[in-house]
């Protein structure tokens, strides 16, 4: 896998541009000298991480025979508050919204995304403490 990050050469703006050719900016906060004008780099990490385990559940899900419609990620973060400030907490809310899903079906395609497959969660997961529920919403 590849990625180059790029200083836009104005404040704090960077453009990374994907091994599979897609671009994606991020930026600092005015008070670090930058515009606010893209996600900071650590919220890009933790949406990573979001749409990895994402993906994993709905995939799991679906091989299951589940009717998935739709599956919503609600993370909500803590960080170190000395350098380097990585993660510290994370709790990820499921919201899936299907036919007739099966309670037991959804938890074990959770558990197994972040026992297994979701390599994003696997790596956060050595500086946090990786907390998750979900609901549930018949469609």
């Amino acid at each position: 896998m590849d990625c180059v990050v790029r200083w836009s050469g104005e404040g704090m703006s960077f453009v990374a541009e994907t091994g599979s050719n897609h671009i994606l900016a991020m930026d600092g906060a005015p008070e670090g000298g930058g515009r606010n004008l893209a996600p900071r780099p650590m919220e890009v990490v933790l949406a990573g991480s979001g749409g990895c385990t994402a993906y994993d559940v709905v995939v799991i899900l679906k091989k299951s025979g589940q009717d998935v419609r739709g599956c919503e990620v609600r993370m909500n973060a803590e960080r170190a508050e000395t350098d380097p400030k990585v993660f510290t907490r994370i709790h990820m809310h499921f919201v899936l919204r299907g036919r007739g899903l099966k309670r037991n079906l959804v938890e074990h395609a959770i558990r197994l995304s972040h026992e297994k497959y979701c390599s994003a969660s696997a790596m956060l997961g050595k500086t946090a403490e990786m907390t998750r529920d979900f609901e549930l919403i018949e469609d």
